[in-house]
């Protein structure tokens, strides 16, 4: 009797500390209603569904309402090469979608419906470990969700994308998904969902990427106010470090910097090494860019160098 009422005490317990977890709470169904599968028509094919497409390329995917007026962004190798998209609605109606802006850079394009979808807030950065939900048109098979957490922060140099600010989670990411939206536990934008990371297929192991809430919004207010991204010019070279170099530090060397440029005003100097950027610790090349480039044209960024031994911070002004 004594063993049985302990075990039951426990289960009380374990019961009450899952009931205060934000990962033991419901899934917001509101999100639902910001996402929607997105059907397009690839030259030689008939719209969404079909098999015989080339390889990596998905007959079907996803887009998120990020902003009033029928605003949606979703990830632009979905809709790249299409002769014409269209979106299936949450009440099930398809209606056209107009590719208004497009970023090869960071693999993200905006669409625009003429049907007023409540826009999805971003949220602040998350932690390591916070429950995340992934909403996708996963296999063509119309809206699912797949939760997870939030594995790793600003992954940068993946291969996937020129600029890279990605948020990893192990919630299941599969094809169809890519343009989906990754949320937190109150239903606000983590990220946009990108890519799998797999070995030899597109089937999910655990590894999956979402651009950040911090690139998305970034892209998206460019692609909305002037149909492109309008990236700031730093006027320097990097170079990772030579393996030999990271036994002592750790950063990226500036190999050189631009006479004239954003770089020489701020005073960077060929040969400093920049250790981080803003509160981001920087270890290689891509984690650099992507910082900057979450910054537009006449913003600063702060730098942190180390010369000669010495440790400086200087405000870099991009330039347009």
């Amino acid at each position: 009797m004594q063993r049985r009422a302990v075990v039951a005490f426990a289960a009380v317990l374990l019961t009450a500390a899952l009931a205060a977890s934000p990962s033991a709470r419901a899934f917001d169904a509101r999100v639902l209603d910001s996402v929607v599968s997105v059907l397009p028509q690839w030259p030689g094919q008939a719209q969404g569904g079909q098999p015989d497409l080339p390889p990596g390329v998905a007959p079907e995917g996803t887009a998120v309402a990020v902003a009033p007026g029928g605003y949606l962004a979703t990830a632009l190798h979905v809709v790249d090469q299409a002769l014409s998209v269209t979106v299936r609605l949450p009440d099930g109606r398809h209606v056209p979608a107009e590719v208004v802006g497009r970023d090869a850079a960071s693999d993200l394009a905006l669409l625009k419906v003429a049907t007023n979808l409540p826009p999805l807030p971003y949220a602040p950065e998350p932690v390591l470990g916070a429950p995340v939900c992934a909403v996708g048109n996963q296999f063509g098979l119309d809206l699912s969700v797949t939760c997870g957490v939030v594995s790793a922060l600003h992954r940068a140099g993946t291969g996937f994308n020129p600029v890279e600010d990605f948020v990893q989670t192990d919630a299941v990411v599969n094809p169809g998904a890519s343009g989906g939206a990754l949320v937190d536990a109150e239903g606000r934008l983590v990220g946009l969902l990108s890519a799998i990371f797999s070995m030899e297929s597109d089937a999910n192991i655990g590894v999956n990427f979402a651009a950040s809430a911090a690139l998305l919004a970034r892209v998206v207010e460019d692609l909305q106010a002037h149909g492109e991204v309008r990236r700031g010019k730093a006027g320097l070279g990097l170079d990772d470090l030579a393996l030999g170099e990271r036994a002592e530090r750790v950063g990226v060397r500036v190999r050189g910097v631009l006479s004239g440029g954003a770089a020489e005003t701020a005073g960077i100097r060929a040969g400093d090494l920049l250790t981080a950027i803003e509160e981001r610790r920087i270890v290689k090349v891509a984690e650099a860019i992507a910082a900057i480039q979450l910054k537009k044209p006449g913003e600063g960024v702060r730098l942190t160098l180390l010369r000669g031994g010495e440790t400086l911070t200087l405000t870099l002004v991009l330039a347009p």
